[in-house]
């Protein structure tokens, strides 16, 4: 097949972890037989310093011709202070609403290798196979902002609409997995939770009633991920409380280093990243954890490009890497040699 990918490495440690993907990407085309177009693109503070702005309208124009997106990290103490009117995470905001990506899909699973990694029991860890789904273009994130010298104001805004389709996408990956959805607000205090209970129970009474279907207040979710977290399934909920609830499901895995995302749409062109961040502490140092960004791009070859052979055998290669040992700093176990980023990419094209 014949795709376009749109490259966008950003800030810190985002070039680093995407040269990875990125050769991951070129080695199974070729093996395949797949005609892979790759254009590497500024975005984020690389790109404010370049441009002005964190999203350029070249970039931007790129992405919307593209069939997937690639995105390392942005951002860094380089462009985030107070005063700033232009900042990185802007661009990511504009992107994500221009290219519609309203379902971020954040894969948790606990590699047995890798027990040891978290600060969690490795009884609590054992089958830990969970699944994110996070709205992505609505919420306190996008609301009206005012700021006033004694005061500010962040308007948190969700429509019927917003709500009825993650729901329905989220139930839609859960008929796929064990059946199970846990729905999590606020609604004890916020009305956009209580619009949000009242939509998911409508939508899944009505259009998936042989999903089971559980409501969660954030709270007691987030000590319920850390108490019991092989429990869950797939797990729904709005933007700012998913935004914080990944990352620490991340810490079940070991690292944010690990995990993966995908940012779908109503087509099948997607925004791809790592969870991370743009680490600027370890930039340029090559010990980064590419494993997130491979992962990611295994998740780009299922869900935009149709290929889940390749997206299953680069799934497959990551796991058989970090079963023989290849980790970097983060998830090395005590005593034991990590190696660099390059190595971990290496690593995995070998199993490939």
């Amino acid at each position: 097949m014949k795709a376009r990918i749109a490259v966008l490495p950003g800030d810190g440690i985002g070039p680093e972890v995407i040269a990875e993907g990125v050769r991951c990407l070129r080695a199974l085309a070729e093996r395949h037989g797949h005609e892979l177009i790759l254009t590497e693109l500024p975005f984020g503070g690389a790109a404010i310093d370049l441009a002005g702005t964190p999203l350029p309208e070249d970039t931007l124009a790129a992405c919307l011709q593209a069939d997937a997106v690639l995105l390392g990290a942005i951002g860094g103490p380089k462009w985030s202070a107070p005063e700033a009117t232009v900042r990185p995470e802007q661009g990511l905001l504009a992107l994500r609403r221009a290219l519609g990506v309203y379902a971020n899909l954040r894969p948790v699973k606990v590699h047995p290798a890798l027990l040891g990694a978290s600060t969690l029991k490795p009884q609590v860890l054992e089958g830990v196979d969970l699944l994110f789904v996070r709205e992505l273009t609505g919420g306190i994130y996008f609301g009206e902002k005012r700021r006033e010298p004694d005061s500010a104001t962040d308007v948190c805004t969700y429509t019927v609409a917003e709500i009825e389709r993650i729901v329905r996408a989220a139930a839609r990956l859960a008929q796929k997995r064990r059946r199970k959805l846990v729905s999590i607000d606020k609604s004890n205090v916020l009305e956009t939770s209580r619009l949000w209970r009242a939509v998911a129970t409508r939508i899944m009474r009505t259009e998936f009633p042989q999903i089971a279907l559980e409501h969660m207040l954030v709270d007691s979710a987030a000590m319920h991920l850390i108490r019991r977290p092989s429990d869950f399934d797939v797990l729904v909920t709005e933007n700012m409380f998913g935004d914080i609830l990944t990352d620490e499901a991340s810490m079940l895995a070991g690292s944010l280093g690990l995990l993966p995302s995908a940012s779908l749409g109503e087509g099948t062109r997607g925004l791809y990243e790592p969870i991370h961040g743009s680490a600027p502490d370890i930039a340029g140092r090559g010990i980064a954890n590419p494993c997130g960004t491979l992962l990611s791009v295994a998740l780009l070859l299922r869900h935009s490009l149709g290929l889940e052979r390749e997206a299953a055998a680069l799934e497959r290669a990551v796991s058989a890497a970090i079963e023989q040992g290849a980790r970097t700093p983060d998830i090395a176990a005590k005593g034991a040699r990590a190696i660099s980023t390059r190595e971990v990419g290496e690593a995995v094209l070998a199993k490939l």
